[in-house]
Order: structure tokens, then C-alpha cells, then sequence
């Protein structure tokens, strides 16, 4: 029933440790589709090894990288009626699939997405993950304070691991593809038409290589500012400017 669906992009440090925790899933994904933006580094061939331990492993190869156009390119040929976008660097709980079912079987919802605890090599980063959990709430409060009471809109990013019905997202039309940056808050103020966006009381966790490489105060203002500007209308062609890519 759940397609899962990881855009990548030079991820060989972060792929393979995902592929391992998928291999632990249950209940099983109809299928897991790589969709890479043209990396050039080993993230296709640890792919390519993959395919024989999880049969259900699908690659493509997009001739355009854009993490909302590889998102989208994989969603329409998903065999699965959910889909689940995981990043490369984040973790799931085996019993994670188990959990969107369960949560899209309300009809009132549409859409949902996980909390996420931000781990590295040495150290958890309670604080920052602290930050992102509850700007899924305030933030759409401070800029869409219709859609947080009337519609049960939340603001959730992409280290949430979000997921939908592959006929809604369709149907609002998907991520925009001409989006850089905040793709996944374009999408979720789409679906929202059909029903509530829950955050779901369960973690995943995602990996903390941008606070690492800039640093607590650099990263979380870079968060703030980036939340904000993108909530009073600001470019997000320029947006991307200021978040930068880290492998």
C-alpha cells in the first residue's frame, strides 16, 4: 500500500544505513523508489548492490536535479495508494508504515509527518529538535491563521518524513517543480483542501550534518530566518541562497 519515495543527491555517506533500516521494515513497502538528481559520487551503485537484497528497490535516474522534481517523478510511476518521502539521511521505526496506514484511515486527515529527532556521531541535538517541533505549529499559526484553526494546517518539513494519498497528491498537483527550497510547505498548504496535516506522535530520526557543519547559533538563526522569510511571501529562488547543500 506505501511506496517510499528518497530523492537523492551525492548521498553515499547517508544511503546506506537507510537502505539497512528499510530492510527491517514491517509491515514490508510496496516498493522503495531512489530518485537520484544526477549524483556523482557512489550513491548509484550502492543503489545498483541494493536491488538484490531488496528486490522492491526501484532506481531512476532523472535527467533534471531538483529534489521537488525528482519527488515528483518517482510519485507518478509509485504503484503504492500512500506515499512516504524519506530523505536519505533519515531513520524510520520498523513499525513506521504501520503508522501512516493507520493514520490515513481517518478521512479527515491528509496528510501527515513524524517528529524528528536530530542525531549525529557524538551527540543528540535536543534543542534544535525541540525548535522544529514546535515550529510546526507556530508557524503556521503566525502566517496562516485561518488554515491552523479552520483547516488543521501544519507546517512540516521534509526530515519529517511526509506522506499522503498518491490520488490527493495528484489531484493538487504534486511539489512544484520550480521550487528549490520549502517544497514540502508549498505542498502540504495544498492538500490541506481535503483534510487535517497531523504530526503523529512517533520519531524518526534524521541527521544533524548542518548544525555540524555551521554550527548550533548559524544553523537554527539560518532555520528562523529562512521559516520567516519564506512565510511573508520573500523569493524562494532566493531562499536557496542561504541553505546552502551539505554532504
Amino acid at each position: 500500500m506505501v511506496s517510499i519515495i528518497i530523492p537523492t543527491l551525492n548521498e553515499e555517506q547517508a544511503l546506506p544505513r537507510t537502505l539497512r533500516m528499510l530492510r527491517g521494515l514491517w509491515p514490508t513497502p510496496v516498493e522503495i523508489i531512489v530518485s537520484d538528481g544526477g549524483s556523482t559520487d557512489q550513491t548509484l551503485t550502492i543503489v545498483r548492490s541494493w536491488q538484490t537484497e531488496l528486490p522492491h528497490l526501484q532506481l531512476i535516474e532523472c535527467a533534471q536535479t531538483g529534489r521537488a522534481h525528482q519527488m515528483n517523478q518517482a510519485a507518478h510511476v509509485a504503484q503504492g495508494s500512500i506515499l512516504c518521502f524519506l530523505h536519505a539521511d533519515t531513520l524510520l521505526p520498523d513499525d513506521a508504515l504501520s503508522v501512516v496506514e493507520h493514520t490515513l484511515r481517518n478521512p479527515r486527515v491528509a496528510a501527515g509527518g513524524f517528529i524528528s529527532l536530530m542525531r549525529g556521531d557524538t551527540q543528540t541535538r535536543w534543542l534544535t529538535s525541540l525548535h522544529n517541533y514546535i515550529k510546526s505549529y507556530y508557524a503556521p499559526l503566525l502566517f496562516r491563521p485561518y488554515l491552523f484553526f479552520a483547516k488543521g494546517a501544519r507546517l512540516l518539513f521534509g526530515d519529517q518524513v511526509i506522506f499522503c494519498r498518491r490520488e490527493q497528491f495528484m489531484r493538487c498537483g504534486g511539489y512544484r517543480d520550480d521550487l528549490p527550497i520549502m517544497e514540502e510547505a508549498d505542498l502540504l498548504l495544498k492538500l490541506v483542501q481535503f483534510g487535517r496535516i497531523r504530526q503523529v506522535n512517533r520519531v524518526v530520526e534524521s541527521s544533524d550534518r548542518r548544525v555540524a557543519k555551521w554550527g548550533f547559533w548559524r544553523a537554527n538563526a539560518l532555520f528562523l530566518t529562512i521559516g520567516f522569510l519564506w512565510g511573508v511571501g520573500f523569493s524562494p529562488a532566493r531562499l536557496k541562497r542561504l541553505y546552502k547543500d551539505i554532504r
